[in-house]
C-alpha cells in the first residue's frame, strides 16, 4: 500500500529533473500519474514528446500508471484541457504539482521584453493557469458535498526567496509564486484544498551544477526534492501555505516577508527630518542569506 493510492496527480515539467523524480515518487505511491512536459530546450523553445513519453514508460514498467500530455502551462486553456484531461482519464484530480520552468537569464538593464515575458509566462502564469482549473474542480467538488482533500505543491527557488544577480525576471516570477502559495492557501482552505511551495536546490539542465565526484551521497541528486513532495500530496498532510527549501536531506522552513524595525512619529513626516530619523534603518542588515 502506497501514501498515494487511489489519488490522481498532475505534474508539469515532468519530462526531466526534479519534475521527472516527482513523477516516478508519486507513481511509487500509488499516485496515477499526468505526466505533463512540452519538451522544448531550456529557454523554452521547440517543442516534443519524447521526454514526457520516456517517463510514462518508466512508470508502466514499474507497474504505476501514467499517461503524457504536452499542454503548454502558459496557455490558460491549454492548462484547463489538461486538467480535465486528468479527470476524464482517471475520473479525478487529488494533486497539482507545479514544476515546469525556463531560464533567460540576463540583467535588467540588457534584458528584452521577449525574455521578460516568455519567463514570467511559464513560471508565474503557468502556475496561476493551472492553479485556477484545478481549483475550480475542487470548488465544485467542495460545494456538490463530496470531502475534498486537494494538494497543490508550487515551486519557487532560491533567486524567488533570496535574490540571484542576472535573474531578474525568473526571480521576480518564482517570488510571485511564493505569494501565489500563500495567498492560494487562503482562498482555498475552506474547500479542503491544501497549498504549499518549494525552493529545490538541485542538479538539473537549468541549473547546471556539476554531477557527483564519489560514491557518497548525492545531495545534489534531484530525486532527493521528491520524497518531500509525495509528503506535501499525500492525504492528511498537516502542512498548509508553507515555502520549503530543499536540498540534499535538507528540508528548510522559509520565512515570508516580515516587518522588523520601524521610526514612528504622531503624525505626517517631513523629508527634511528623515534624513536624521531614518538613517539608522540603512544601517541594519537585511540581506537574505543561503541556507547552509
Amino acid at each position: 500500500m502506497g501514501r498515494l493510492d487511489e489519488r490522481v496527480a498532475i505534474v508539469t515539467g515532468a519530462g526531466r529533473g526534479v519534475g521527472r523524480a516527482h513523477a516516478l515518487a508519486l507513481a511509487s505511491e500509488g499516485a496515477a500519474v499526468i505526466v505533463n512536459d512540452l519538451g522544448g530546450t531550456a529557454r523554452g523553445e521547440g517543442s516534443d514528446p519524447t521526454p514526457a513519453q520516456e517517463v510514462v514508460a518508466e512508470i508502466e514498467a514499474a507497474g504505476g500508471r501514467a499517461v503524457a500530455n504536452s499542454a503548454d502551462v502558459s496557455d490558460w486553456e491549454a492548462s484547463g484541457e489538461m486538467v480535465r484531461h486528468a479527470i476524464g482519464t482517471y475520473g479525478r484530480l487529488d494533486v497539482l504539482v507545479n514544476n515546469a520552468g525556463i531560464l533567460r537569464d540576463r540583467s535588467i538593464a540588457n534584458m528584452s521584453e521577449d525574455e521578460w515575458d516568455v519567463v514570467v509566462a511559464v513560471h508565474l502564469k503557468g502556475h496561476g493557469a493551472t492553479m485556477h482549473h484545478a481549483c475550480r474542480y475542487w470548488r465544485e467538488q467542495s460545494k456538490a458535498g463530496e470531502a475534498v482533500d486537494a494538494a497543490i505543491i508550487n515551486t519557487t527557488s532560491v533567486s524567488g526567496i533570496l535574490g540571484q544577480f542576472g535573474q531578474t525576471n525568473y526571480g521576480a516570477a518564482k517570488a510571485g509564486i511564493a505569494a501565489l502559495t500563500v495567498i492560494g492557501q487562503l482562498e482555498m482552505e475552506r474547500f479542503g484544498v491544501r497549498v504549499n511551495c518549494i525552493a529545490p536546490y538541485a542538479r538539473t539542465r537549468l541549473t547546471g551544477m556539476p554531477g557527483p565526484t564519489s560514491d557518497d551521497f548525492d545531495a545534489l541528486d534531484p530525486s532527493n526534492i521528491a520524497p518531500f513532495v509525495a509528503y506535501l500530496a499525500s492525504p492528511g498532510c498537516p502542512m498548509k501555505g508553507k515555502v520549503f527549501f530543499v536540498h540534499g536531506g535538507t528540508i528548510q522552513l522559509a520565512r515570508p516577508w516580515n516587518l522588523a524595525e520601524s521610526i514612528n512619529k504622531d503624525g505626517r513626516w517631513e523629508v527634511d527630518e528623515l534624513f536624521e530619523a531614518a538613517a539608522p534603518l540603512a544601517d541594519i542588515d537585511v540581506a537574505p542569506r543561503m541556507p547552509a
